[in-house]
C-alpha cells in the first residue's frame, strides 16, 4: 500500500505538499487561526477555542496574540506558560516542542518545510519537514527565524532577527545572520 502524503510528511521523508489531503489540513488549520485573530481578546481567551482544540498539546497557561499564522497546528506542541506574541508564524510540516516558560517576540518565524533544491521538483511541490525543538525558558526576539532541523537548549536567548540555522546550546546567546554565540 502506497503512503500518504501526510505519512510521507510525518516520516521525514521527501513528500509533495500539493496533495488534497494536505490542503484540507491547511484549511482546517486556516479557520482556526481566523478565528484566533477575528475573536474579541475577552470571547478569545490565551488561545481561541478552534486553535486550541488544532494544537498538538498546550500547557497550562500558554498565550498565542493574534495575528498568528500556523500551516497545520497538529504538530505544535507549547508548554505551559509559553507565550507567542502578536505575528509570529510556525510552518509547523514537522513537530514544533515549546518548552514551558518561553517566550517569543513579535513576528517570530518557524520554518520546518525544505523546499528541494532540485528547481523542477521544487516546482511540483516536493519539499522535507524538518522538526524544531525549543527549551525551557527560552527568549527569542521579535523578527528571529528559526529553521527546520534546529533545536535550541533551555534558558538561552536569540537576539531579535536574528537567523538560526545551527543547533544553540543550553544558556546561550545568539544573535546575527547567520546566528552566532556572543558574550
Amino acid at each position: 500500500m502506497a503512503q500518504s502524503e501526510r505519512d510521507k510528511m510525518a516520516a521525514g521523508a521527501w513528500y509533495n505538499c500539493v496533495d488534497a489531503e494536505l490542503d484540507a489540513f491547511r484549511a482546517v488549520a486556516a479557520e482556526a487561526v481566523f478565528e484566533q485573530r477575528s475573536l474579541s481578546p475577552a470571547e478569545r481567551g490565551d488561545i481561541s477555542p478552534k486553535l486550541r482544540a488544532l494544537l498538538g498539546s498546550t500547557g497550562e497557561g500558554a498565550r498565542i496574540e493574534a495575528p498568528f499564522h500556523c500551516a497545520y497546528g497538529f504538530n505544535i506542541h507549547l508548554g505551559a506558560g509559553v507565550f507567542l506574541n502578536a505575528g509570529c508564524t510556525i510552518l509547523d510540516t514537522a513537530p514544533v516542542r515549546i518548552g514551558s516558560g518561553t517566550m517569543f517576540g513579535p513576528n517570530v518565524q518557524v520554518y520546518c518545510p525544505e523546499h528541494h533544491k532540485d528547481p523542477a521538483l521544487r516546482r511540483a511541490g516536493l519539499e522535507i519537514a524538518r522538526p524544531v525543538t525549543i527549551g525551557d525558558n527560552v527568549w527569542i526576539g521579535g523578527g528571529a527565524i528559526i529553521l527546520g532541523g534546529v533545536s535550541i537548549g533551555d534558558n538561552a536567548i536569540v537576539g531579535a532577527g536574528s537567523v538560526v540555522t545551527r543547533n544553540v546550546p543550553a544558556n546561550a546567546t545568539v544573535v546575527g545572520n547567520p546566528a552566532k554565540p556572543v558574550g
